[in-house]
């Protein structure tokens, strides 16, 4: 599968073929826009090929139209993956080299996913619910506040790695997790995607924010966590 930058030459067999064959290739990006690259053949007309460029990530459609013997139309699908690791909009409170840290281990290489996923989890179903000091982005201004998150986040990433499921598609029930007076936890009476471990709070999550050395600087309120 090509990824985002790569420089490809399309290509077309065109059989049978003779003098007056002729291929033209429109292209059409992810976002619906249309491009005709210049085609060319060096065998007279049998193998036809066009440089292309995949800027985006997506499904392109490469549509080729054959014209004069051999006339036909062909169509090709073709999947570009973005670039590896995270959007720049994604808001991640750990890094790869943390989790590396926190593993003891290497980091899977789809890492900056995971941690943006772990991140994503926990900050919209507990640290919504807690509250410490923020500099103008939102993210923890005090370290230990910011270590401790880290940490957080890295042990719901190994807590994945431990299930073997990081999306909730086991659907395995689970039991519930305590933070300081938050009760995180959901009843087993469905096997659906909410129900798997997966979804789960690692407990090692409630470990690294109830630390003893953040009583004064991460508060989490006495509040019932929504599933």
């Amino acid at each position: 599968m090509p990824d985002v930058g790569d420089v490809v030459t399309a290509q077309l067999v065109v059989a049978p073929y003779d003098g007056t064959t002729q291929a033209a290739l429109t292209v059409t990006a992810p976002d619906g826009s249309l491009s005709t690259p210049v085609t060319s053949s060096e065998d007279g007309g049998q193998t036809w090929t066009a440089p292309l460029t995949y800027t985006a990530a997506g499904v392109w459609l490469l549509h080729w139209t054959v014209t004069g013997t051999g006339a036909s139309v062909e169509n090709e699908q073709i999947a570009v993956a973005p670039t590896p690791g995270v959007s720049a909009d994604a808001r991640t409170y750990a890094t790869t080299t943390d989790l590396a840290n926190y593993l003891r281990a290497a980091p899977p290489l789809n890492a900056p996913g995971l941690l943006a996923d772990a991140s994503l989890m926990l900050e919209t179903r507990v640290l919504a619910y807690c509250r410490y000091d923020v500099d103008d982005e939102g993210m923890p201004s005090d370290p230990d506040v910011a270590k401790a998150i880290a940490r957080a986040v890295c042990a719901q990433v190994a807590w994945w790695d431990e299930v073997g499921d990081s999306t909730g598609a086991a659907g395995v029930g689970y039991g519930s997790v305590a933070i300081g007076s938050v009760n995180l936890g959901r009843s087993v009476t469905s096997v659906s995607g909410d129900d798997s471990a997966a979804r789960q709070i690692a407990p090692q999550v409630a470990d690294e924010l109830r630390a003893p050395h953040l009583h004064d600087k991460l508060y989490i309120g006495a509040l019932t966590v929504p599933w």
